[in-house]
């Protein structure tokens, strides 16, 4: 897997991760180029990623790139591509985006225009090569360009590819923000263990190896999940009396509002920082 010079403008953990990512699969070392502004940043990559071309300026890694990737915060996208436009309208490399929240077309506009973008939603299991990642891209984009693209963000994990960027706020909604739900159960289900007497370390070792088994057991069965619930929650025991309690407290309906609520901000954050990218 090679397609010439990738660079990667900001070298947080995703950065990290796709780039180790990119290496383990057999990627040239010297095509990788990132930019990262602070020195003992750039001392640890250089140390977890041998051979990739670590600089301070963004300028250095852009020059000549064939893909660009976007790794910096949203809020301060736009202040990050803005000065790139130059170089990226001679160039037209293919731009992937990892930014959340931050719409492809203004992240085209903030470039010059008429460039291919592809915006990308990972997750934080992309850190340990365990993620999902959300895509979409926009028409300027190649064939060539879209696999190149899905091949780089694959390096840590499967990647779904979704119709528009509407569906990227909802995967934000569900795979972005998803381990965050899992934590919080598992929280919840470690403090109730010990409420009830168990040992902490014991607690935490029960409900970890339960979501690992619970999470093989939904993906190898091929059957629904209300058909794997009915196999544990057998009439009259103890998980039909725990669905019972939860079913009575609209645990479901209160889920449901909870993942809405984490689109309708991804939605909110696009349309800030398009008010915000406007040229005065």
């Amino acid at each position: 897997m090679d397609y010439g010079k990738v660079a990667y403008v900001g070298g947080g953990n995703m950065t990290r991760a796709l780039a180790g990512g990119m290496l383990a699969a057999g990627y040239e070392p010297s095509h990788i180029f990132i930019s990262e502004p602070l020195a003992e940043h750039r001392a640890r990559l250089t140390e977890d990623l041998p051979g990739a071309v670590i600089c301070e300026a963004n300028d250095d890694v852009v020059r000549d790139a064939e893909c660009i990737v976007l790794a910096v915060k949203p809020q301060i996208l736009c202040d990050v591509c803005k000065p790139l436009a130059p170089v990226v309208q001679k160039t037209r490399p293919l731009i992937i985006s990892i930014a959340a929240g931050v719409r492809g077309a203004d992240i085209e506009s903030w470039l010059g225009g008429d460039l291919p973008v592809v915006r990308v939603m990972p997750n934080q299991p992309a850190l340990l090569r365990l993620g999902i990642s959300g895509l979409c891209a926009n028409e300027h984009t190649s064939e060539h360009q879209l696999r190149a693209a899905t091949n780089i963000i694959s390096t840590t994990g499967p990647v779904i590819k979704v119709a528009s960027e509407e569906d990227i706020d909802t995967v934000t909604a569900v795979s972005g923000t998803g381990p965050a739900y899992f934590y919080l159960l598992v929280d919840m289900l470690v403090k109730a263990a010990v409420d009830l007497g168990l040992d902490y370390d014991d607690a935490l070792a029960l409900v970890l190896e339960t979501a690992r088994g619970a999470g093989e057991m939904a993906e190898q069965s091929g059957e629904s999940m209300d058909a794997l619930i009915a196999r544990v929650r057998s009439p009259g025991g103890t998980t039909a009396a725990a669905f019972d309690h939860l079913d009575n407290t609209d645990f479901r309906d209160i889920f449901s509002a909870a993942v809405g609520a984490a689109r309708d901000r991804a939605v909110n954050l696009a349309n800030q920082a398009h008010e915000a990218g406007k040229d005065d």
